[in-house]
């Protein structure tokens, strides 16, 4: 059993050996660290010094921690008895303060006491609040009753109330929202009260002013600001700005492009006397008063401009510059630019004017689009001849046009007017007999020649074109392009599409067949042969090339090309949603826009233009109207050369005697193809540009090549009179082609043809081909004998287009051949 003083203290003396076997520990692993080797033990006074050294320090901090300690300790202390001290003062104060709100009143509990006492704090409140109210509206009435007293006898002391009137209901109004829209009453009876004191002071100030114009004879021709007047008329404006300048501020230095800007008070009053000749001329019953003459109208305004701009750009400007140069207002052009003040001033009248008249018009189409062709010009003037950005530097003055038809919602029904005026102008363009005539003198003479109907067409819709440019709104401008200007394109197109199936089917043999058994009633067939079946289907390419350059041509049009951009970021806002269905102008939607325009629209990549879909068809017309030509003309040309493959002349033909030249002329049977072609190359040598001319050829030489090649050079025995005799013919054809394609054209068109008779013509006596003299039998020889040696001849001969095959069977056709 152990003893006492072991249990108690065991543990101790277990922890207390294991600190200093731990501690031993870690002296030995640092003595064998510093004492590794015998040499090692001569530094060991310096280490015991450092040792020494670094347990003093350690010492140092020990004592420092330990001082620190103590005081936060204290510190902590202080602070709790501090708080305790603070928390009794607390419970004793609100105990002294229930006991006396008790009292106060009259209360049982504390509860009660504290509802009755916030009871009586609202109503001080609402009693504090009732004061302020009639301490303003006292101050508002003062301040109006101020004003009043000094209208007449100092209009300028009058000014002082009534800008601090003004303020006072700006700053309760712009104070209204965050305070949860309070008092609203008041602020109305401030605001009214305001209002109804300028409209006294505007009144005054005027009658004052308009004595001093009469004074001045304005607006007559002869008005002076002699002596005094120009003082007096100064004093005028600066009143009368200095009114209005609070109203101003509030408009800011941006005019929104929805709002009509204000107009200067000594405009407003200067304009009056020309308001009122307005009316006697335009709303009377004066010869000048027409609905079909809207032009007088806005030529009168542009009159007024012209006549006074002066005047006012001489007096009124530097008042403006002066008073407004410092200010937020410095940068908006109707109020520090005497020109736009004026404009702004009289387009009051013209509104007026503008928005009566179009109900009366409504109804006619013909003025209706007259009148808004006439409201765009002047819209236009203004901007471009008199730079009018109605105060909206940025995005610019939208105009009247866009009051009446997006305002006042009139678009509609000028799009329908329009719309059906150039569907109407269309039918009479196309129901003439000879619009579809080809017109040989409106393009260049290196060109290919379109219709008078393609030329009216696009004169047409160049001049839809010019009707809605100036519009400001995107949507009216796509609305424009796709149900007028595609559509009338469209229309066209169907028209065109219509004629080449009208001539296919007249030239297919079930037609045939059933014009054969037809009535004698029945509608005459056009021609489909020779060249005036060709004209119907030139006239169906020129139409169709000319509209399509065109259509690239309106692509690179600055106007068209910002219609896109902007089409297309309306569609890519869209596009990373699939939204396809959400429109990008009016009601149509971006699937409905692309499908007319161009599958492009609303892609990242870029590209595409507005005209894709539309000149896309007219390309895909035009190719394919080529191709019919090219048909139509291998056709009749192989079945004129019917009579010539008949005749069988090349193996009989004398060979010629000894020094005896032999004259070759064109067989007779070749005179009418030569002649045909001649026909054909030459209307279209006429009709069409040189790339498509160039390329029909190409077809149609290629395809008589086929035609002499197979049925009479591999299908006909020759003698060498025989070849020379078909190569006389073969020459026809080219020289042909020579004169309406170029030079050389024709043999290089038929190059294996060429060449073909080369072979045919080789001789076989002394005189041999080339420069090696080669002879037929020596070339027979070597073609025969396998495909590398017959390569070798062909090269050596230059004949670069035959194959061996080829070159074997013509050989084969001399009657000469050895076999």
């Amino acid at each position: 059993m152990r003893s006492t003083s072991e249990t108690v203290y065991g543990p101790s003396l277990k922890m207390a050996d294991i600190q200093l076997s731990s501690r031993a520990t870690r002296v030995e692993d640092y003595l064998n660290d510093k004492l590794q080797t015998t040499a090692d033990l001569e530094g060991l006074d310096i280490l015991l010094e450092n040792v020494q050294t670094q347990q003093e320090l350690l010492k140092q901090q020990l004592l420092e921690a330990e001082k620190y300690l103590a005081d936060a300790t204290k510190a902590s202390e202080i602070h709790s008895s501090a708080l305790l001290q603070q928390a009794r003062q607390f419970k004793k104060q609100q105990a002294d303060v229930d006991r006396r709100l008790l009292i106060v009143t009259r209360s049982e509990t504390s509860d009660d006491a504290i509802e009755k006492f916030d009871a009586d704090i609202r109503a001080l409140q609402q009693l504090d609040v009732a004061t302020g109210y009639v301490e303003l509206l006292a101050q508002v009435e003062d301040l109006s009753a101020e004003a009043r007293r000094n209208f007449k006898s100092s209009p300028q002391a009058a000014l002082q109330p009534y800008l601090r009137l003004q303020k006072l209901a700006i700053a309760l109004k712009e104070a209204q929202p965050a305070a949860e829209d309070a008092a609203p009453h008041l602020v109305d009876h401030v605001e009214r009260a305001a209002q109804h004191l300028w409209r006294q002071m505007k009144d005054a100030f005027a009658a004052d002013f308009e004595k001093v114009l009469t004074r001045m004879k304005w607006p007559g021709k002869d008005v002076s600001l002699a002596g005094s007047l120009e003082h007096e008329w100064t004093d005028g404006v600066e009143r009368l700005l200095e009114l209005q300048e609070p109203e101003l501020n509030i408009q800011g230095d941006h005019v929104k492009p929805y709002e009509e800007p204000l107009v200067l008070l000594p405009l407003e009053v200067m304009v009056r006397p020309l308001d009122l000749r307005f009316q006697y001329h335009f709303h009377g019953d004066r010869p000048t008063n027409k609905l079909d003459k809207p032009e007088y109208f806005f030529s009168h305004i542009m009159g007024l401009l012209n006549s006074y701009d002066e005047f006012f750009a001489t007096y009124f400007q530097p008042i403006l510059r002066k008073r407004f140069k410092a200010s937020n207002l410095a940068m908006t052009s109707i109020f520090i630019d005497s020109t736009s003040a004026l404009i702004t001033a009289l387009l009051p009248m013209l509104r007026r004017k503008v928005f009566g008249v179009i109900p009366q018009i409504a109804k006619q189409p013909q003025l209706l689009s007259h009148f808004i062709h006439e409201l765009m010009s002047f819209d236009t003037s203004l901007r471009d001849d008199w730079n009018y950005d109605g105060g909206n530097g940025v995005e610019g003055w939208k105009g009247l046009t866009w009051e009446v038809l997006v305002k006042k919602d009139w678009f509609g029904r000028w799009l329908e007017v329009e719309k059906t005026f150039a569907l109407s102008r269309y039918r009479n363009i196309i129901e003439p007999p000879e619009s579809f005539e080809i017109d040989y003198e409106s393009v260049e003479p290196s060109a290919t020649k379109p219709t008078n109907a393609a030329i009216r067409v696009n004169d047409l819709l160049e001049t839809i074109t010019d009707r809605y440019r100036p519009l400001p709104s995107f949507s009216q401008k796509l609305c424009f392009l796709i149900d007028i200007q595609i559509a009338v394109f469209d229309l066209f197109h169907v028209r065109l599409v219509s004629f080449l199936d009208e001539y296919l089917m007249d030239t297919s043999s079930i037609m045939h067949t059933i014009q054969g058994v037809s009535s004698s009633g029945a509608k005459q067939k056009l021609p489909t042969e020779g060249l005036l079946g060709l004209e119907r289907l030139v006239r169906v390419y020129g139409s169709a090339e000319y509209l399509e350059k065109k259509m690239r041509d309106w692509s690179d049009d600055v106007f068209f090309l910002e219609l896109w951009e902007e089409l297309q970021d309306r569609a890519r806002a869209h596009a990373p949603q699939g939204q396809k269905k959400k429109t990008v102008g009016g009601n149509m939607t971006v699937e409905h826009v692309a499908d007319k325009t161009s599958a492009a629209v609303g892609n990242e990549e870029g590209g595409g233009a507005l005209f894709d879909e539309t000149a896309g068809a007219y390309r895909r017309l035009r190719v394919r109207t080529e191709g019919v030509i090219t048909d139509t003309l291998v056709q009749q040309i192989r079945s004129s050369l019917n009579a010539y493959r008949q005749i069988n002349p090349w193996s009989a033909l004398p060979s010629p005697s000894a020094g005896e030249d032999m004259n070759f002329s064109i067989s007779a049977e070749l005179d009418a193809p030569i002649g045909l072609l001649s026909s054909f190359l030459s209307f279209l040598a006429n009709a069409l540009a040189q790339a498509p001319l160039r390329r029909i050829a190409r077809q149609v030489v290629l395809a008589v090549q086929s035609f002499l090649w197979d049925k009479i050079l591999v299908f006909y025995k020759f003698s060498v009179t025989g070849a020379k005799q078909f190569r006389r013919d073969a020459q026809g054809l080219w020289e042909v082609v020579d004169r309406f394609i170029g030079v050389g054209q024709g043999e290089m068109g038929m190059r294996k043809l060429a060449e073909g008779l080369v072979l045919l013509e080789l001789n076989g006596g002394d005189d041999g081909y080339g420069e090696q003299g080669l002879k037929l039998r020596d070339v027979e020889k070597r073609l025969f004998k396998d495909n590398e040696s017959g390569s070798e001849v062909l090269e050596e001969m230059g004949l670069e287009v035959l194959s061996e095959s080829d070159a074997r069977a013509v050989v084969q056709k001399r009657i000469d051949y050895a076999g």
